[in-house]
């Protein structure tokens, strides 16, 4: 079951906080910049007493931020005006006559009854029975006017807004989306909701994703920097998020629930998420780049095509207004998420260009290709800064992934077609390699949160792993009797997706005793 809520309801359990916390100002902004008001008192029992009683300071102060019926607010500052008559406070009683907003809108309305008062003013006496006739005296009017307010305003619970955080992050404790044992604190980062782990090698399958029927499969997979999403594209051209901790298609999402799926015309063949986790961008065999809302699934925009041939990568910049693709046709290029335009082309490369990634501090772009070699890309100019072959001892073998190694600035973990995985900096240099001791050639390569650990896919469905700081393999298996089509890794646990072309999703994580 999925339930709607208006965007004017969100804002409203936001006004209400942030009136309970005494933020005025800020409470005033958002009221002033949404048109939005709360209309929410603490207690409609003394709101109503207030009124009887005639203590008007309190009243007004009150309904200062309530969106009440003008007719209404009409009949308060009248009675309001009268009784300061009463009382000889005739300064105040003509401040709020001629001043505010209701009393405007009464001598625009209705100009006899506006004055009377402006009459009511300028005697030298008071005269009740003049005022209240039809057998109404003062206490029936405010009583009459109380309950024509208590209608107009409703009550809220304190705290309400964190109460209905805290069911809903129960909820997703419940379903897997949030970790049972994470520490929830609304008032901090998103991602601080996932303790990161220690590094430890994840090779114990606890789940298995099959897709329906025999001739689909995924072509490519990633999870979000938040660590809540895991999103597979199709050979059949469909995008569908997951969730990891249970293995299911992830309902809470009302399209997908709904069995609108994310989808493109041809094969998914890359996806990446924003840093805020927020759009996912997709790449298909026919050149075409879609960008998604993750929460809604409708597409921002497309790139039709992007490319002449498919995309093999896409990435976004820092704050999500660009994206780097890499394609088959030998070129990398920067795409404007505004406008639509290509901004940057890089050309060089002699063959398919397989995966670009930019650099830490988004100055470079890194670009590997079929024809071996890497080259480094200043985004300024587009100019070629260097060109280099990772594998010395075959330099034409084909670099088929790339990714980038976290914990450590512009290091890039990289495989070629051959059985050794490398780091590679943004300056163009071979820092570390790692020799499998299978002799089938690499696919994929996927790192451990922490950057500690390195994990490569081979063709003949092994994955091995080794420690970056030592070199050492530490440990190779086979996975499943298909062929393996690649590897993520998840960013905070040490959890692994593996999938390959007969439709499953192996899901991996490390084994008890070796976490934290």
């Amino acid at each position: 079951m999925s339930v709607e809520v208006e965007s004017e309801d969100v804002i409203r359990l936001i006004l209400q906080f942030l009136k309970e916390n005494n933020l005025q100002h800020s409470l005033e902004t958002l009221q002033e910049e949404t048109s939005v008001s709360i209309n929410t008192i603490e207690n409609r029992e003394t709101f109503i007493q207030d009124i009887t009683e005639g203590k008007w300071d309190t009243v007004l102060k009150d309904i200062i931020h309530l969106n009440i019926a003008p007719r209404k607010l009409i009949d308060l500052y009248e009675q309001v005006v009268i009784e300061l008559c009463e009382l000889r406070e005739l300064g105040g009683a003509r401040t709020l006559l001629r001043q505010t907003e209701p009393m405007h809108i009464m001598k625009q309305r209705q100009p006899e009854r506006y004055l009377r008062l402006e009459h009511l003013l300028s005697r030298s006496y008071f005269d009740a029975k003049e005022i209240y006739s039809d057998g109404l005296t003062k206490e029936k009017r405010r009583q009459i006017i109380a309950q024509a307010l208590s209608t107009e305003v409703t009550v809220v619970p304190p705290s309400r807004l964190k109460t209905l955080l805290g069911e809903c992050a129960t909820w997703q404790q419940h379903q897997g989306i949030l970790p049972t044992d994470a520490k929830i604190d609304f008032f901090r980062d998103a991602a601080a909701t996932q303790k990161a782990e220690n590094d430890s090698p994840a090779f114990n399958l606890y789940s298995t994703i099959k897709f329906p029927g025999s001739k689909t499969y995924a072509e490519c997979a990633a999870f979000s920097p938040n660590g809540q999403y895991l999103v597979t594209g199709s050979v059949d051209g469909f995008i569908e998020i997951w969730n990891h901790v249970t293995g299911k298609l992830r309902k809470d999402l009302k399209y997908q629930a709904d069995e609108n799926l994310m989808a493109m015309d041809n094969s998914v063949i890359c996806l990446a998420f924003s840093r805020n986790s927020e759009l996912l961008v997709s790449g298909s065999t026919d050149g075409k780049i879609a960008v998604w809302k993750v929460q809604s699934g409708i597409c921002q925009r497309r790139f039709s095509p992007a490319h002449s041939q498919g995309v093999t990568s896409v990435s976004f910049n820092k704050d999500g207004s660009q994206l780097l693709s890499s394609s088959y046709d030998q070129t990398v290029k920067i795409h404007d998420l505004r406008s639509g335009k290509m901004q940057k082309e890089f050309r060089g490369h002699k063959s398919f260009v397989n995966g670009a990634l930019y650099s830490n501090d988004y100055s470079k772009v890194l670009s590997g290709s079929s024809d071996g070699s890497i080259k480094i890309w200043d985004t300024t100019d587009a100019s070629c800064l260097a060109t280099f072959h990772p594998a010395l001892s075959n330099p034409t073998a084909a670099i088929q992934s790339m990714v980038t190694v976290p914990k450590a600035a512009d290091q890039f973990a990289v495989c070629s077609k051959s059985n050794v995985m490398h780091i590679v900096s943004a300056q163009g240099k071979a820092l570390q390699s790692f020799m499998s001791s299978g002799k089938s050639d690499y696919v994929s390569v996927a790192m451990s949160p922490q950057g500690q650990l390195i994990y490569g896919v081979s063709e003949d469905s092994t994955v091995s792993c080794f420690e970056t700081g030592s070199g050492k393999q530490i440990k190779m298996e086979k996975i499943g009797n298909n062929e393996v089509i690649g590897i993520v890794s998840h960013p905070f646990t040490n959890i692994l997706a593996v999938y390959d072309d007969g439709g499953h999703i192996f899901l991996h994580k490390a084994a008890a005793a070796e976490k934290e």
